[in-house]
């Protein structure tokens, strides 16, 4: 094979790995970080002490009594008050785990396949746990606020089947795009003529690519927030997705940082030779040949 035609096909084999690999990050994320259920209730912990989280939970909680019950004005201060400080508590974080715990369990079987209507969260667990403490207050009338079920929509049955789709696609991708993006790469740069530049070229386009997704994930975050009806909720919506994507941003950023320090690292050592583009022949001796015409040959006495 020519050195041409070794490089081009090189070049190509790089570039198809360079792309890959940030689309093989985010479908390996989705894939193995936001579906397992362990993993996901791990990451949504500590947002139970995040006061945007806390204050977004007792609004929703508060309002939905408020609406459901119709309690009278002189006790909503009462229930919004007792909501908020029960978000404080230890018991408000084992059911903020458990609550987590059930509402991913209800995604993921309706991703996969279970079902065709809405997801939702039943706040009634909250709603208890508020009227036992207006109980303990002594607030009038606390004792006969009926724990009724107050569902919170999570995944909308209109956008169902669109996610589902999406949601196969990326767990398949999920181990073979990153798979076929190293494969890929150890190509491009096996049959490279020069390979301390296919190296550095390959790790050249893999920080370009990390770069591009940490951009996909800022912006991802700003049409979120757009999207969300209640301008109050954004500071809350926000610390989710944060913690959500911290995974994401990390390997992008890692990205980023490994490609940077191999391609300085082959620059700096240029540790495998390169042969020439382009091979020419042995070049001709500065020094002008001897004419053969002009030489004397010795005369016979």
């Amino acid at each position: 094979m020519s050195t041409r035609l070794r490089n081009a096909l090189s070049a190509v084999l790089i570039a198809l790995a360079c792309l890959l690999a940030p689309f093989g990050a985010l479908a390996a994320w989705v894939a193995y970080g936001l579906a397992d259920t362990s993993r996901y209730v791990t990451t949504m912990a500590p947002l139970a002490s995040d006061p945007h989280v806390r204050d977004a939970i007792a609004d929703t909680v508060g309002a939905g009594i408020i609406r459901e019950v119709d309690v009278g004005g002189a006790m909503r201060p009462f229930v919004r008050d007792a909501v908020r400080s029960f978000t404080r508590t230890e018991a408000f974080r084992t059911a903020w785990d458990a609550g987590n715990r059930a509402v991913h369990d209800s995604v993921l079987r309706a991703l996969r396949g279970g079902g065709e209507g809405a997801v939702t969260v039943d706040l009634a667990p909250v709603a208890a746990e508020v009227k036992d403490e207006l109980t303990a207050d002594r607030v009038p009338l606390a004792h006969r606020i009926p724990v009724l079920h107050i569902e919170v929509s999570v995944l909308p049955a209109e956008d169902l089947a669109r996610l589902r789709k999406g949601f196969h696609v990326l767990d398949v991708a999920g181990f073979w795009l990153p798979v076929t993006a190293a494969v890929l790469a150890a190509t491009g740069i096996a049959v490279a003529a020069c390979r301390r530049r296919a190296v550095t070229a390959t790790a050249l386009g893999t920080a370009l690519g990390g770069a591009l997704l940490a951009l996909a994930v800022a912006v991802g975050r700003r049409l979120t927030l757009a999207d969300l009806p209640d301008p109050a909720h954004h500071p809350a919506a926000g610390a989710i997705y944060d913690a959500l994507t911290a995974t994401l941003r990390t390997v992008s950023w890692l990205l980023v940082a490994v490609g940077l320090t191999v391609a300085l690292t082959c620059w700096l050592t240029g540790r495998y030779g390169c042969p020439p583009p382009f091979r020419r022949g042995p070049r001709a001796s500065a020094a002008p040949a001897a004419d053969p015409a002009r030489r004397r040959t010795r005369a016979r006495a």
